[in-house]
């Protein structure tokens, strides 16, 4: 393992051959490891290792890739983090508490190709892919902050996942591993943009994970005007896709559906959201566009998004929502903390 290894990120094999190249005992591997994924803020913490150890762990490793620049606090105990990565960019990550779970939403990439018009982060463009350590080390500064280990992790920050499929593999068993984190596999949640291989390829994988699909629109022609991804790839193949998830995986699917005033939320939408998804194990998650600056797209009023949801639930879907105050859609945080 190279001078400067990050540490969060690590398994059990390669922090072996840490502790044989620095020629301590294999043992030290296990101690290690406990620490990484307790985990503490320093190596200076990991009181059961040497000194001398920990020295030269300080001197020839890093354990964080990510600083926490800044935290936003929401009434309802939401937390919302700009992070920064070693390279000075940077990342957000959202902490959710509810009565019976605590989500973290991460993000997998630094600003997004994927060009989505009403998210913050597509107008940022794409800088570069997020290690399986820079993934990680999201929920570890959660941990550190809350002081609480969640019980559900949501990739749906920054970043499409599925384009930054190694890292997304190998992040999702350091959380499920019992060395990990230990987060059951069907508390993590991947959220994609409609991309089908990708969709395809997880499904394969035999994780048992819950997949989330951001649909947004139930035509080809409204999709594509506000998600680039629907001109490569029709609802069609999408659903496809989708139906052949849920059979290898017998897991509900997660519909994404920001729901935006004049554009996606009158009845005839909701009729076709329903025909869309008809026979497919999914339910569908209601969220109530977030405006980004300079953008087009505006939250319905409250008794539309009412009128839509009780659409929706009498055409057989079952529905979900939650709401935000804390510019909880991708990006925003970043591009005010920008501004400052």
């Amino acid at each position: 393992m190279a001078a400067g290894k990050v540490l969060a990120g690590q398994g059990p094999e390669e922090l072996k051959e840490l502790m044989a190249e620095f020629g301590e005992p294999s043992y030290r591997a296990a101690q290690l490891i406990k620490w990484i994924y307790r985990p503490v803020a320093a190596i200076g913490e990991m009181s059961n290792l040497p000194i001398g150890l920990r020295e030269r762990l300080v001197q020839e490793t890093v354990y964080h890739p990510c600083s926490r620049v800044t935290v936003r606090r929401s009434q309802d105990g939401t937390r919302k983090y700009l992070l920064e990565l070693q390279d000075g960019e940077l990342i957000e990550s959202v902490y959710i508490p509810e009565a019976d779970r605590s989500t973290v939403c991460i993000s997998s990439q630094v600003g997004c190709k994927m060009g989505c018009t009403f998210c913050a982060t597509g107008s940022m463009g794409f800088v570069r892919h997020l290690t399986a350590g820079e993934i990680v080390d999201q929920v570890l500064q959660v941990i550190l902050d809350v002081g609480s280990r969640p019980s559900n992790v949501v990739y749906m920050g920054m970043g499409e996942p599925l384009e930054n499929y190694g890292p997304l593999l190998r992040s999702i068993e350091i959380l499920n591993a019992a060395w990990g984190l230990n987060i059951g596999i069907r508390q993590i949640t991947v959220s994609t943009c409609g991309l089908v291989p990708g969709i395809r390829r997880l499904g394969k994988e035999g994780l048992g994970l819950t997949l989330a699909v951001s649909l947004h629109a139930a035509d080809d022609e409204k999709r594509s005007r506000i998600m680039p991804v629907a001109r490569v790839y029709s609802l069609d193949e999408l659903l496809d896709a989708l139906h052949e998830y849920a059979a290898r995986t017998k897991r509900r699917i997660t519909i994404e559906y920001a729901l935006m005033a004049g554009f996606n939320d009158s009845r005839e939408d909701a009729r076709q959201l329903t025909e869309l998804l008809r026979g497919l194990l999914c339910h569908v998650n209601l969220i109530p566009v977030n405006p980004i600056p300079g953008g087009l797209h505006h939250k319905p009023r409250d008794n539309q998004i009412v009128r839509f949801e009780n659409w929706l639930r009498r055409g057989g879907l079952e529905v979900k929502e939650r709401g935000a105050d804390i510019e909880a859609a991708c990006g925003q945080l970043r591009g005010r903390w920008e501004e400052i």
